[in-house]
Parts: structure tokens; C-alpha cells; sequence
């Protein structure tokens, strides 16, 4: 496959992949994304500020050769993304480049995975941004390795979902590999807070602060054993760490024991500090602080584990958990200086004392989640 930037020449091009796009969303069930947009002016803007690309020579393309897809790959801060809501972008402080305008013409396949290797071989630092109800990008970029931060919104107000993506150059490419392969679509069978998307978030933060594959792999393997129940994870995941013999082929035996010990320090409920420095990095990037996120999993975890509660048996429930927790002088503890934790955990404070708004996110949680 050629990668070019697009030309003027390219225009007509550009916009028949952007009506194939299009009806695919529509087929997929995505009636609302790409609704006037993108325009020709859109198209032109990219081409002059030289964001605009055409993806040649793909297998499979059908009709005008010379062009099966189209992206624009645009550096520098965006203005969408200087508000996030439900969550937080992880890293603020590099240099980042965004993915846009993603389209193909028909009978092309892997247009997302040609745009995406040439994104991140030219950025160490991604950012992108969807659809809701674009599963099949959502898919694509999970496999990618983007980790979803929140919701931004359009010009327009219309939300988006978005996602952030690192270079990780410190870690081998076979390690990688079986992260992915073998460790984290395990976690697509647990609760809510420890699926594959949790595993992601706790990598990106894990690796914000120490970019080493000891690093990388203790957050991967932090809740592997979950699978033996939410109150003995933390011990399970380290006696499974120790266990694994494929871990010898990237890490030695003191190594490996410094993993299993993160892992079993990690919980939120420890009442002493972890026993490394990787362990209070662990520890801080498994605590994701949102607050609505916070409450959602609790109000989740509610109607999962006690169905038999009624509304006010649930919001017994779920305000008592956060007061044990979170509250001032909760069991929920930070174990380092400057935190990033720190602010997060005191936004979630607030709104814990604010009963009245407490209760209203409450009752929407309900209404949606039932």
C-alpha cells in the first residue's frame, strides 16, 4: 500500500469514501454519526493545512483504482478535546496528533489498520475520538490498544467517545503480544470495573509513571485473579503471577516476585503501604477517580450482587460504600506525594457531601442501568 497526502484532484474521491462510510454506519445501525459532515469544505480545509491523506493500491478495491481510503492525521492540540466529561484524558502533558475522518471505498478491508500504523510509526502519543454506536471502530481501536478516556463533545454538543494511545518502545513487541493475546481477553468474562478496558487504563497510567516492562506486565496482571472472587484478587493474581512460566521468558526471578507483590499490594482496602516503589505506582494508577465513574460502579456492582434491594435499599447501599471508602477517613488511602489521584478524590468528596446531587446521579444511574 502508497500513502500519500491528497490534492485537490483527490476531492471527489475523498467524498464518494465518505457516502460508502456513511451507509455503513447506517447498516450498522449508526444513524446519527457523519449527518452533513464531513463537507467539501472540511475536505479543502484538511488539504491546505496538509492533514489530509489517501491510502492507495489496497487489495480488494472496487471502481476508481488509485485510492481505496482516506484519513486525516492532524498534530497539535484540539480545541474538542480541551473538555472532557465522565473521565479524564491520562496524559496532558505531551504532544499529541489526532486521527479524523476514517473512510473507505467499497470492497476495501483493513483501511483502519493501514491509518492507524501510519499514525502511531509518525506519533508516540495518539489521540481519537467516535461514535457511540460505532462498535466496529470501537472494536478496532481496542485492538489497537487505545484506552477510552471519557466523553468529549462536538461542536454541535453532540458527544463523542474518546480514547488515547503511547508508544510503548520499553516493552518487547512478544510481550505485547501475549498481553494481549492471553491476559487481557480473560477479563472480558468479569465485572464491569475489571474488564479489558479497566486493564488498559491501569497500563497507561501504570506506564505514565515508570515506562519499564515490569511495570507493564504488573499492571496487565494486577486482577488476573479476579477470577477467584473480588475479596481474594489481590492475593490470587500474585500466586498466579508466581505461577506462570511464560514470564521467565522477559523476567528473572526477583523480578517476577516484585510483580506478584504489586499485585497483591494493590487494594484499595490495604491499611499499609505497598512494599515497592512499583506497588505505590500500581496501587495509584488502579485507583481511576472519576466521580460519576465511581458511582456507576457501585450502583453496578448493587444491582448485580443484591437484586432483591428496592430504589431506597440500593441508595442505602450505595452511600454507605462510598463513605467507607472514599469519604474523609474512608480505608481508601494514597500512598504518593503529589498524586494524581489527589484532586479527583477531592472533586469525589464534594459530591459526597452533596447529597442532593449525589442522589440525582443515583436515580439517572438507575433509571439507565436497570
Amino acid at each position: 500500500m502508497n500513502i500519500r497526502k491528497s490534492t485537490p484532484d483527490d476531492i471527489g474521491l475523498i467524498l464518494s469514501m465518505y457516502d460508502h462510510s456513511r451507509k455503513v454506519m447506517r447498516e450498522d445501525g449508526n444513524m446519527t454519526q457523519w449527518v452533513g459532515y464531513p463537507t467539501t469544505a472540511d475536505i479543502e480545509e484538511d488539504i491546505e493545512r496538509g492533514v489530509s491523506y489517501i491510502i492507495e493500491e489496497c487489495r480488494g478495491v472496487q471502481g476508481r483504482a488509485g485510492g481505496g481510503g482516506t484519513f486525516a492525521l492532524v498534530p497539535g492540540e484540539d480545541p474538542t478535546y480541551a473538555y472532557i466529561d465522565h473521565g479524564h484524558w491520562i496524559d496532558e502533558r505531551t504532544p499529541y496528533a489526532t486521527l479524523h475522518r476514517l473512510a473507505a471505498l467499497p470492497g476495501t478491508s483493513g483501511i483502519a489498520n493501514v491509518a492507524f500504523r501510519y499514525a502511531k510509526e509518525h506519533f508516540d502519543h495518539l489521540r481519537v475520538d467516535t461514535h457511540h454506536d460505532n462498535m466496529p471502530m470501537s472494536h478496532i481501536l481496542e485492538k489497537e490498544g487505545f484506552v477510552y478516556c471519557g466523553i468529549i463533545y462536538m461542536p454541535d454538543g453532540a458527544p463523542r467517545d474518546a480514547y488515547e494511545w503511547w508508544r510503548y518502545d520499553s516493552v518487547p513487541a512478544d510481550l505485547k503480544e501475549y498481553v494481549e493475546t492471553e491476559i487481557i481477553p480473560r477479563h472480558k468474562h468479569y465485572d464491569a470495573a475489571h474488564r479489558p478496558d479497566h486493564i488498559r487504563r491501569v497500563i497507561a497510567r501504570t506506564m505514565m509513571q515508570q515506562q519499564t516492562p515490569t511495570a507493564y506486565i504488573a499492571a496487565a496482571l494486577h486482577d488476573i485473579g479476579i477470577c477467584e472472587g473480588r475479596e481474594v484478587h489481590h492475593l490470587a493474581s500474585g500466586r498466579i503471577i508466581r505461577a506462570d512460566k511464560n514470564l521467565r521468558r522477559w523476567f528473572t526471578e526477583e523480578e517476577i516476585e516484585t510483580i506478584a507483590q504489586a499485585a497483591e499490594d494493590h487494594r484499595a482496602s490495604a491499611t499499609t503501604a505497598p512494599r515497592s516503589l512499583l506497588g505505590c505506582i500500581l496501587s495509584e494508577a488502579d485507583r481511576d477517580i472519576e466521580p460519576e465513574t465511581i458511582v456507576r460502579r457501585t450502583v453496578e456492582y448493587g444491582l448485580s450482587h443484591y437484586p432483591e434491594l428496592d430504589l431506597e435499599g440500593h441508595w442505602n447501599r450505595t452511600l454507605e460504600h462510598l463513605h467507607e471508602k472514599y469519604a474523609e477517613g474512608g480505608y481508601l488511602k494514597l500512598w504518593m506525594e503529589d498524586s494524581p489521584n489527589a484532586a479527583p478524590l477531592a472533586d469525589l468528596r464534594a459530591l459526597i457531601r452533596d447529597e442532593g446531587r449525589l442522589r440525582a446521579m443515583f436515580e439517572k444511574l438507575m433509571q439507565t442501568l436497570k
